[in-house]
């Protein structure tokens, strides 16, 4: 099954994707998407949903994630690309709740960044409690796998101190979906295509075969330092062909590029820059 949610930010609404492509409205079968109420849906027949009329804008997939944990330098060649020698072990950091948003919403480049990048990822929304799980046993605790781009801004990651976060969670660098898609329909999370297109080019091509560390030691290893909890997302590395790993010259987004990504079976996102703006009291997600 492939679930979503739909409408103005703040005010999403549930519903499924059916086998034509076509919104189905949940709202009489459940008030939103969370991982509790997504792993007590059971079967439901998508044909017997309201259809969704026009093309409703796509937030989040799944409401209430607690934690955004991301995997580093997780694709040998992205390594490489960076000058970096493959970790030995996973590396994660955390990005800010603030930084979610809808997979086709603006992505803001921060105030006086100058080096903001992307990254096509691979996501993991986790449905059951993770604390010290083996790997054979991993991946029965997803509830669903989601497309990310893990938006950086590099200078604020690796020139300000150790510190990577910093250049991670700035708001909207967390654009996510368009759906949640139930492991029935991703038997294997190590054969998925992926790719980014900027403004039209190809800058990244890749498949979830060549991680370094696969999704279920990721979810393992993380379960060792830190508790995940149905509804928190870990999104799982990038291949090679970010803009700051680009040759001769490193390119970085500016007001006006546009990004399409997409990852097989998970759908596409399709994001415009914009210049920094003050959000207020906007609602991200």
């Amino acid at each position: 099954m492939k679930y979503l949610r739909y409408g103005p930010k703040g005010s999403e609404k549930p519903g499924l994707l059916d086998a034509d492509g076509r919104i189905r409205d949940l709202s009489a079968v459940v008030e939103d998407l969370t991982a509790a109420s997504v792993a007590k849906l059971g079967s439901i027949d998508p044909e017997r949903l309201p259809l969704v009329e026009g093309n409703p804008r796509l937030g989040v997939p799944v409401a209430g994630i607690g934690k955004f944990i991301a995997i580093g330098l997780n694709y040998a060649d992205h390594a490489k690309e960076a000058g970096l020698a493959p970790p030995p072990e996973p590396i994660f950091f955390t990005k800010a709740i603030s930084c979610l948003t809808g997979p086709n919403d603006e992505v803001m480049i921060p105030k006086g960044s100058e080096k903001t990048d992307w990254e096509v990822e691979l996501g993991v929304v986790i449905g059951k409690t993770c604390r010290y799980v083996g790997e054979a046993d991993a991946l029965h605790h997803v509830l669903g796998y989601v497309l990310a781009n893990d938006v950086s801004e590099r200078a604020f990651q690796k020139e300000l101190g150790s510190q990577w976060d910093k250049g991670k969670g700035c708001d909207t660098f967390g654009p996510v979906g368009p759906w949640l898609v139930t492991p029935d329909e991703v038997p294997d999370p190590q054969a998925l295509d992926m790719f980014l297109d900027l403004n039209g080019k190809r800058m990244q091509t890749g498949n979830t075969a060549t991680m370094i560390f696969d999704v279920a030691h990721c979810i393992a290893y993380v379960s060792r330092f830190i508790t995940l909890y149905p509804g928190d997302l870990l999104i799982t590395g990038t291949p090679p062909g970010v803009g700051e790993g680009q040759k001769p010259d490193k390119i970085f987004l500016k007001a006006g590029d546009e990004m399409h990504l997409g990852i097989t079976g998970l759908g596409e996102q399709r994001q415009k820059v914009v210049a920094w703006r003050n959000l207020g009291d906007e609602v991200s997600a």
